[in-house]
C-alpha cells in the first residue's frame, strides 16, 4: 500500500483548513452561494435530492484499517439526516413503495470511491478534519478535472499481471491534483489503467485507458484508449497508440488533454465528454495530438518524462506489508488442506470458490468480502460493518483493504492456513456470501432515493432481484453474469457494460426501466468492451424481476454445455430473449407501455 510522505499530509491537512475557511465565510454570508459552489465540489460535496452527499477519493482503491475506522466514525457520528430532512424524504419516497434511505452507512463507489448520504453541510469542515487525519480527502472526485485514477482490485499480486500499474496510477494522482491545465475542462475527465492480461479495469470505457505491456525488446509501455465512456452515448475508447514508452505517459495525457481542451464543446454539457470530440474528429483528433506530443517532447524538452529514479521512489513507496509470522506450508500441502476443509464444510467450499483468488505469493490468497446481500443496498457498510472490516483487515490482512469497481473489498494479503478462519467470521457478519460474479453480485447506482439525476430508482430493483435468487444452486448454475442498474442515463450504475443491464427512464413521471443484453466492460474472455443492446420497450418495476426471470429461463434452456450466459447472447442473438422478455410483461395500458 502507498505510503503518504510528510508532503501529502500537509497538503490534505492544508487542503481541509482552507474549506473550513471557505465554509464559514458562506455560513456568514461572506462568499456567495454560487462563488462557495466550486469550491466544494473541489472537496467531493454535492449537494443531491434531500441533503448534501459527500465523495471521499479512495485512488485505486487501496485502504487501510485506521481509514475505515475513521469513515466508520464519520458514519456513526455525522451521516445522520436533520429530523425534518428525513421525515420529508420518507414521505416523499413512502407514495412509491418500499423505500432505501439508509443512514448512518457508507457507500463503495465503482469508482472505489467512498460516499455519504447524509453529512449536513454545516458539519462537512469537521468531517474534512478527521478524513485529513487518516491521508483522506475529497480531492479530485468531483468537478471537472481529472478523477480518481482507477486500477485492478488485484494490482501487485495478480497471477496474470505484466507489471504492477499502481506506481503510474500514483504518479498520475500526483502530477494531476491541481494541475492548472487540467482544472477546468470541458466535463469530468477519467483515467483507467490495466497492469494485467485480463483487463480488469475496464480501461475501455475510460476518457483515457492506459493498458501496461511488454514489446518485443522486453520494454514496457502503454497501449493507449481514448474516448471511452458511457452516459447517454456509449462509446467504447479508440486505440490512439499502440505502445507508448512508459516514461512519456504524462507527456502524452497532456498532449490528450490540451487538446480536448482547446477543442471540446463547452456549449453543450451533453456534448462536452471528450467522446464526442473523438468521434466527431477521427483521425483529426489523433493527428493532433501526436503533433501537440511532438511539440511537447521536442520543443518544450519533454518535461514531464519521468525520470527512473522518481519512478523508483514512487514505487518504493508500495511496501508489502509485514505480515504474520505463519510459517510456510508447502504449496500442495496447503491446497490438499483447503480441499479436506471445503470437503467438510460445504459452504466454505463454495466461497474458496467464488471470493478466493490467487496470488503472486503461493503463500497467499486475495479475498473478497461481499457487501450484496438481502436488505442492504449494493455496496452499502453500516459503520458497525466498517468497525468489524477493519478488525478482519487487521487480523487476517496485514491491515491493508482494497475497494473494489464491483462495490465489494478485497483483502489482499490473507495467508492460506487463515482462509476458513476468516470465513467463519465473515460468515457471522454477514459479508461471506459466495456470489462473486454471480447474479447476485450485481452493481446498482443510488438512483433516485437519493440522486437528483436519476429518473428512476434503482434500489428496490435491485433488492427485488436479490431476494428472488437466494438459492446458490440455482445462481451456479446459471454462472456468471453481470448485471448493472442504473438510476439515469448518466450511468453511474455501468448499465451499458453489464451482461444484463437495467436502466431506468421516466415516462410521464412514473417509473420505467430499460434491459439491454450483451455488454461487456472487457474483462470476459472476449477481452473487448462492448454496450448491451436494448431488448425491448420499458417494463414497469413490477415487472423486471420477471423479465430478468425469463430472459434467465431462456438462456438455461438454449445455452450449450459449458456456456456462459454471455456467449450464448453472442451465438444466439437478442431474438430468443426479445420474446420472452415480452411474454413476460404484464398487462398495462397501452399508453403507459407505449
Amino acid at each position: 500500500m502507498y505510503q503518504y510522505t510528510e508532503f501529502d499530509q500537509q497538503f490534505v491537512q492544508q487542503r481541509a483548513r482552507q474549506f473550513r475557511d471557505q465554509l464559514t465565510r458562506w455560513q456568514t454570508g461572506k462568499l456567495s452561494e454560487d462563488n462557495f459552489r466550486p469550491l466544494r465540489l473541489q472537496n467531493g460535496w454535492y449537494v443531491q435530492r434531500y441533503a448534501p452527499m459527500l465523495r471521499v477519493a479512495v485512488p485505486y482503491g487501496e485502504i487501510a484499517s485506521r481509514q475505515l475506522r475513521v469513515l466508520a466514525q464519520i458514519a456513526r457520528e455525522y451521516d445522520e439526516p436533520e429530523a425534518a430532512v428525513f421525515k420529508a424524504a420518507m414521505e416523499g419516497q413512502g407514495k412509491l413503495g418500499t423505500t432505501f434511505l439508509p443512514k448512518n452507512c457508507a457507500h463503495f463507489t465503482t469508482r472505489t470511491n467512498v460516499q455519504f448520504n447524509w453529512i449536513p453541510l454545516s458539519k462537512s469542515a469537521d468531517v474534512m478534519d478527521l478524513l485529513a487525519s487518516v491521508q483522506l480527502h475529497g480531492i479530485q472526485t468531483s468537478g471537472n478535472c481529472i478523477r480518481n485514477t482507477t486500477t485492478d482490485a488485484l494490482a501487485g499480486i495478480a497471477v496474470d499481471e505484466i507489471v504492477d500499474p499502481r506506481p503510474y496510477a500514483e504518479i498520475i494522482r500526483q502530477w494531476t491534483t491541481l494541475h492548472p491545465e487540467f482544472a477546468f475542462l470541458p466535463r469530468k475527465f477519467k483515467i483507467a489503467i490495466s497492469g494485467a492480461k485480463d483487463d480488469r479495469a475496464a480501461t475501455g470505457w475510460h476518457d483515457v485507458g492506459l493498458h501496461v505491456l511488454k514489446n518485443d525488446a522486453g520494454e514496457i509501455g502503454f497501449k493507449v484508449f481514448v474516448g471511452g465512456g458511457m452516459g447517454r452515448t456509449p462509446v467504447i475508447g479508440t486505440v490512439i497508440r499502440e505502445f507508448l514508452p512508459w516514461n512519456q505517459v504524462m507527456n502524452y495525457i497532456e498532449a490528450i488533454v490540451r487538446v480536448y481542451n482547446e477543442h471540446g464543446r463547452r456549449d453543450n454539457k451533453y456534448k462536452a465528454r471528450i467522446k464526442i470530440l473523438v468521434k466527431a474528429e477521427g483521425q483529426q483528433y489523433i493527428d493532433d495530438v501526436e503533433e501537440e506530443y511532438r511539440q511537447i517532447v521536442e520543443i518544450d524538452g519533454g518535461p514531464h518524462t519521468i525520470p527512473q529514479a522518481e519512478f523508483d521512489r514512487v514505487a518504493a513507496c508500495f511496501v508489502t506489508p509485514k505480515l504474520a509470522d505463519i510459517a510456510d506450508v508447502p504449496p500442495a500441502a496447503l491446497q490438499a488442506s483447503l480441499d479436506a476443509q471445503a470437503a467438510e464444510h460445504v459452504m466454505f467450499g463454495r466461497w474458496l470458490k467464488r471470493n478466493v483468488h490467487a496470488h503472486q505469493n503461493p503463500q497467499l490468497r486475495a479475498v473478497t468480502l461481499s457487501f450484496k446481500r438481502p436488505g442492504q443496498s449494493p455496496g452499502d457498510a453500516t459503520s458497525e460493518q466498517l468497525i468489524a472490516l477493519a478488525d478482519l483487515v487487521d487480523k487476517y490482512s496485514a491491515g491493508e483493504a482494497r475497494v473494489t469497481h464491483d462495490q465489494n473489498v478485497l483483502l489482499p494479503w490473507v495467508h492460506g492456513s487463515q482462509l476458513f478462519a476468516l470465513w467463519q467470521e465473515a460468515k457471522a457478519l454477514g459479508l461471506a456470501s459466495a456470489n462473486v460474479q454471480l447474479l447476485t453480485d450485481m452493481i446498482a447506482c443510488p438512483g433516485g432515493d437519493f440522486c437528483a439525476l436519476a429518473n428512476a430508482r434503482s434500489l428496490p430493483i435491485a433488492e427485488a432481484i436479490t431476494q428472488r435468487y437466494q438459492d446458490l444452486d440455482e445462481l451456479d448454475d446459471i454462472g456468471e453474469i453481470d448485471l448493472h442498474i442504473s438510476g439515469c442515463i448518466n450511468s453511474c450504475g455501468h448499465h451499458h457494460s453489464g451482461h444484463i443491464g437495467i436502466l431506468g427512464v421516466d415516462k410521464d413521471g412514473k417509473e420505467w426501466y430499460q434491459v439491454t443484453l450483451g455488454g461487456s466492460d472487457g474483462s470476459d474472455l472476449s477481452g473487448a468492451a462492448v454496450a448491451g443492446k436494448v431488448i425491448g420497450p420499458s417494463f414497469s418495476a413490477a415487472e423486471v424481476p420477471d423479465v430478468i426471470e425469463a430472459v434467465l429461463g431462456t438462456y438455461r434452456d438454449l445455452r450449450e454445455p459449458g456456456e456462459t450466459f454471455q456467449s450464448a447472447v453472442r451465438r444466439t442473438g437478442l431474438d430468443p430473449f426479445k420474446e420472452a422478455a415480452k411474454q413476460a410483461r404484464h398487462k398495462e395500458p397501452e399508453t403507459a407501455a407505449a
